[in-house]
């Protein structure tokens, strides 16, 4: 048959316990042994009784160059360990902040969720009298300065129009001047040639109708030439 398992737990009895430390002391110093030697590894043991005593095993030739030799490793990966922390650490205070933030982010979108809500008029079944009275002023002071911006924005628009009217009747006037000058000059100077021509031309038919009326009323004096 096989060894049963042993479960692994204090012994009372004080004799069992030192018949148990020293079997199984002798059987930790034989493992080391044999991982030194199979292995070519370095191994030191150190093992104090329950009654203090001291017991050590070194496979190399002294403890002290390999307790040197540990301690140097154990400040590299102590060192190293550090370095990892302070690398680490801010970026766990960044989460953290993050997340704190994050919370309280939330907290306030769902607080003005609820006061949305309560303006709005739902859910106040939980709004005392007096938080009544608060958001009633609150509505009103809110709608008269929604008011009076909606004054001020009509009255702007206003000026703006009366504005563009302003330049609109400037530019009309300017345009209706320009239009009025230009025929007046140009129907002056056809009267003026009108007046020029028309007086040869009265000067002729003066003349033509001189010669018609004389020859009708017979006191036409016929040239000296015919009488000779």
């Amino acid at each position: 048959m096989g060894r049963g398992k042993v479960e692994l737990k204090r012994i009372e009895n004080e004799t069992n316990k030192q018949v148990t430390f020293s079997k199984r002391r002798k059987g930790l110093v034989k493992k080391a042994l044999e991982l030194s030697v199979l292995c070519d590894a370095e191994v030191a043991l150190i093992i104090f009784s329950p009654r203090g005593k001291l017991y050590h095993f070194c496979s190399s030739s002294s403890m002290a160059k390999t307790l040197e030799r540990y301690q140097r490793c154990s400040c590299s990966t102590q060192l190293e360990s550090f370095e990892q922390m302070d690398e680490t650490i801010p970026c766990l205070t960044i989460k953290q902040s993050s997340y704190e933030e994050y919370l309280k982010l939330k907290a306030r979108v769902v607080d003005l969720q609820q006061t949305q809500r309560i303006l709005l008029g739902e859910e106040l079944g939980s709004v005392n009298m007096k938080e009544l009275e608060e958001l009633e002023h609150q509505l009103e002071s809110s709608l008269s300065h929604i008011r009076s911006k909606k004054t001020q924005s009509m009255l702007d628009r206003l000026a703006d129009l009366q504005k563009k009217e302003q330049t609109l009747l400037q530019s009309n006037e300017s345009l209706v001047k320009k239009l009025t000058w230009e025929p007046a000059g140009a129907q002056t100077s056809l009267t003026y040639g009108r007046t020029s021509w028309g007086s040869s031309d009265d000067q002729v038919n003066a003349a033509a109708a001189s010669t018609s009326t004389q020859n009708m009323s017979g006191n036409f004096s016929p040239p000296w030439w015919m009488f000779i």
